[in-house]
Parts: C-alpha cells; sequence; structure tokens
C-alpha cells in the first residue's frame, strides 16, 4: 500500500511536501542460506556481494513520490532510450550500518546523507525525497537484512541509495520519470592493506571537475573523470590520486573519492576549500572531533606549493584523507613526475589515528555519541 502524493506535482529538482511513504514487501524467494551468509560475512571484501533485498520508489511529475518497496535484489528493467544511459542523470549516497555489542544495528548522520542527496538532486535536476523518507528507506531495507549486518572488527553492511532518470525520451530536458534505490553490501576495510598509511599521486593532467560544474553533488560523472587518473595512480603504486583546480592548476581540491586534511605542527587541521569539492560528511565529523579537542580547524584554499614548503620546513607534520569507505587512510607520501612529499613508509600520524579511532568508536557505539550522531535502524 502506498501514499497518495500531495498536489500540485513538484517538478525536477524541487522537493515535495507528502504523507510519508508506505512501503510494501515483497519477500525473496532465493534468499541465500544462513551458511552461506556467513561464509560472505567472514570475507566480505568491498562492493563485492550484495544482501537479498532492495528499496525501490518510484517518482513522476504527475504523482510524486510513490510505490515505495522493499523487493527481492535483482536487475532493473530499462528502456534502451532511458534519459539516464544518454544524458546521466543521476546522484547516490554511501553510508553504513554498524552492528553495536549488543546486537543492535546503527547508522551515522543520515539526515546529513538526505541533505547532501537532496542538493545534489537540486544541481541535476531530479526530486528530491523528503529526509524522513530516505531514512525510513534504510530502516525497511535493514528490517528485512539485518543479519546481512557483520559483528567483526572493522566490518559494516555498506549502503549504497541512488537515484537515476528511468524516462524513455531522447529530447535534452530534466526527466519527468526517476527511480529511488537502496541496495545493500556487507564491507571489510576498504584499501587491502588495511588501514596504514598510503601513497596518493598527484594529477596534473586531468582535474575531477570544473567550476560552475557537478564538482559538489555526489554524481557519478565525477567518479567517471577520476577513474583514467586513478589507473595512473595504480601503475605508480599509489593508493589514490589527488587533483587540483581546474583554473590554475594550484589549489589541492580532494582526491578520486576522498577529502584532504594537512596537520601542521601547532595542532591545526586545514582542509581544502572550493566550489567543486564534495562536501564529505566523514570530513565534517572530523573537523567538529578536532574542535572538540580544541583545535584550530581551517578550511580554506591551500596551493601545492603550501604542501611542498611546509614538508620541508617540518610545519606540516601529518596528512591524512577521509571517506565513508575508508573512514580515516593517512597518507604516507605525496608523488607527482618531479617531486615527492613525505616520507616512504612513514607510520600513520598520532592524531590522525586519535581521530580515526574517536570517530569508528562513535560509529561502534563503543564511547557515548555526544553529538547524537547515530541513528537506530533495527527499530
Amino acid at each position: 500500500m502506498t501514499t497518495t502524493a500531495s498536489t500540485p506535482a513538484p517538478t525536477a529538482g524541487e522537493s515535495a511536501t507528502e504523507f510519508p511513504l508506505a512501503f510494501q514487501l515483497t519477500p525473496s524467494t532465493d534468499a541465500r542460506a544462513e551458511a552461506e551468509r556467513e561464509a560472505i560475512l567472514a570475507d566480505p571484501g568491498f562492493g563485492k556481494h550484495f544482501t537479498d533485498h532492495m528499496v525501490s520508489i518510484e517518482w513522476t511529475i504527475e504523482d510524486g513520490w510513490h510505490n515505495a518497496e522493499v523487493i527481492p535484489y535483482g536487475p532493473i528493467s530499462l528502456d534502451p532510450a532511458a534519459s539516464v544511459l544518454h544524458y546521466a542523470q543521476e546522484i547516490f549516497e554511501g553510508l553504513k550500518a554498524y552492528r553495536h555489542a549488543d546486537g543492535s544495528i546503527h547508522t551515522f548522520r543520515p539526515e546529513a546523507n538526505a541533505a547532501r542527496l537532496q542538493r545534489s538532486a537540486a544541481r541535476l535536476a531530479l526530486p528530491q525525497l523528503s529526509t524522513a523518507d530516505f531514512v525510513e528507506s534504510l530502516k525497511q531495507l535493514v528490517a528485512v537484512d539485518g543479519s546481512w549486518v557483520p559483528d567483526a572488527p572493522e566490518t559494516s553492511l555498506y549502503l549504497r541509495p541512488f537515484m537515476f532518470a528511468t524516462e524513455s525520451f531522447l529530447g535534452v530536458r530534466a526527466a519527468r520519470k526517476v527511480g529511488f534505490y537502496v541496495i545493500a553490501s556487507p564491507a571489510g576495510t576498504y584499501f587491502t592493506g588495511g588501514v596504514a598509511p598510503v601513497n596518493i599521486w598527484l594529477s596534473k593532467e586531468f582535474n575531477r571537475a570544473g567550476r560552475g560544474g557537478m564538482g559538489a553533488a555526489k554524481t557519478g560523472g565525477n567518479y567517471a573523470s577520476s577513474l583514467l587518473p586513478q589507473e595512473l595512480a595504480y601503475e605508480k603504486g599509489c593508493a589514490q590520486v589527488l587533483f587540483l583546480d581546474s583554473q590554475e592548476g594550484k589549489y589541492l581540491e580532494e582526491l578520486g573519492g576522498m577529502n584532504l586534511f594537512l596537520v601542521y605542527k601547532d595542532g591545526t587541521l586545514v582542509t581544502p576549500a572550493s566550489s567543486s569539492i564534495l562536501e564529505g560528511i566523514t570530513r565534517d565529523s572530523i573537523m567538529q572531533l578536532a574542535r572538540d579537542r580544541g583545535h584550530t580547524v581551517e578550511i580554506r584554499q591551500v596551493e601545492i606549493e603550501e604542501w611542498k614548503a611546509g614538508s620541508a620546513s617540518g610545519d606540516i607534520v601529518e596528512v591524512f584523507a577521509c571517506g565513508t569507505a575508508a573512514v580515516i587512510a593517512p597518507v604516507a607520501q605525496l608523488l607527482a613526475d618531479d617531486f615527492a612529499l613525505g616520507t616512504a613508509g612513514a607510520p600513520a600520524g598520532e592524531l590522525t589515528m586519535s581521530l580515526r579511532q574517536e570517530l569508528t568508536d562513535i560509529q561502534y557505539g563503543r564511547i557515548p555519541d555526544r553529538h547524537g550522531w547515530l541513528t537506530r535502524l533495527d527499530t
């Protein structure tokens, strides 16, 4: 049973005031047996295995959001003329479900993910799903697939909400038919080497996003543009690629899928500011935790030359990247064709790992959640 959207119907990119959606469950008849599921959870990797169900919600310009369902995980049928296949009108989010020691299941700051999805939707002329329905979609999926949330250290259930244009129409305009989905994948550590300092490659030839573009939206095109330079980074023995701004080629932006922090010897944390940087929720959380400890946090433009100078003088003492999947990844070296910053094999910084420990302790319920960041999903 679904609700009837309010009228008038919203246009793409706008938010609709609707009654809360009612979800209908269609249980999978092909759910994995417990033994198979437990074998997967023992070594989940990242993004390799998926749970038995997924969420599906439809939107049309006439009816708004409707047909909210939890259905068996499986292929999505699309017409070859579906707008997303031709004009890349799609967005997504990423967050995790954590099993606490008492067996309960929680997620971290889902309202922030919902707000970012709404901002991304506005930028790509897609309809905005309400925060309440976004959070409810996570609860509905965990209600049926909660047994897929692992309990081993450093593991979680990665939740991937995404939205795309499904209308069959080749005209160049915002689609009038859209689908929203949530899938889930049990996850171990993001990097194969675990939590250890990584090297990153500086891309001078390619940019991730430009001024006035979609850099601040979480859309697949931004990640597609990073794939070739990421492959080049792998060839150089690096785990990630760092981009500079597209206008002057001298200001730090972000990594292919992570934000960046520089730590100065006076305890100041600096993270790059740019209109084409994705506003990371992990980034924002780290800034809050650092301020709680009395650290100065600066969000400002940072030239690559500042990093070079700070590395040479010893003013920059730690560097780390952060994101939902990896949480915090210490950076050992920044490599380029003509220079190298940092020390190969250097240990992770003390503040870097302390912040990582505090953040994950909150997420897994090991210490009090003083900011009210956790939302219980299995209720």
